[in-house]
């Protein structure tokens, strides 16, 4: 297949978008009756839905830490998430996001304070089109916030992208084939702390600290988007 153009000779990207401009995204929490957290989050056509169970007892019993709780992540591409059929069973890619996400979370969750206990994230995508990683951190941030899990931050997942010699914001799924470089970040926007960072393709030492700039800015609007999303299901909480 050719290459399609990624960047347009006005400078745009091949969806319109400005080379510093998120997708349009959209954000809910507690979508699901039966989870105690839930989130469902859109970055364009991805879409993630994630549930939240917990703090609660734990089996097997071997798997108990007796000076905080376990968090046990679960990320999960559905098999109609993608053009191509994709099996149900977890993939290598799945188990090693399992355990970045997992790690990005830790790092934010306060699970000292339930000892013996297991917090259970589960992300399921629904439909892929780029950052289902990111945007799986970003609802699995969420579905614990909505569970009342107390944590130092919220995280908000973003990914910059190098295409055609260009650093671009939130980059969808033909970006991320065709670019040079993809770099998900997990940022906890009101410590300043970066809880996830990978980089997959190669960026020069300045257009990696040009990428942290421009990811942290992105990841501020998400932030800014995931906070406003908690207000409102409260406040229909309070006036129900």
């Amino acid at each position: 297949m050719e290459k399609p153009v990624l960047i347009r000779e006005d400078g745009l990207r091949r969806d319109g978008r400005r080379p510093d401009e998120l997708r349009p995204i959209h954000i809910e929490v507690g979508v699901l009756k039966n989870a105690d957290g839930s989130a469902i989050v859109e970055y364009g056509k991805t879409k993630v839905i994630a549930a939240t169970y917990g703090p609660r007892e734990i089996y097997p019993k071997h798997l108990v830490l007796p000076d905080r709780a376990l968090i046990r992540c679960r990320y999960h591409m559905a098999p109609f998430s993608t053009s191509e059929h994709k099996s149900p069973a977890p993939s290598r890619r799945e188990i090693e996001l399992s355990k970045v996400i997992r790690e990005a979370l830790e790092s934010v969750v306060f699970t000292e304070l339930f000892p013996r206990t297991t917090i259970d994230i589960f992300i399921e995508v629904l439909q892929a089109d780029g950052g289902t990683r990111t945007a799986g951190l970003t609802a699995a941030s969420l579905a614990l916030a909505d569970a009342g899990i107390p944590m130092r931050d919220l995280v908000a997942g973003v990914a910059v992208g190098k295409i055609d010699g260009v650093l671009v914001l939130d980059i969808d799924e033909i970006e991320d084939e065709y670019g040079e470089a993809d770099m998900p970040i997990g940022y906890a926007a009101s410590i300043d702390e970066i809880v996830l960072l990978q980089l997959n393709g190669v960026l020069t030492p300045d257009e990696m600290k040009e990428a942290i700039k421009l990811a942290k800015k992105g990841a501020e609007q998400i932030y800014k988007l995931m906070k406003e999303a908690l207000h409102r299901k409260y406040l229909r909480v309070l006036e129900s």
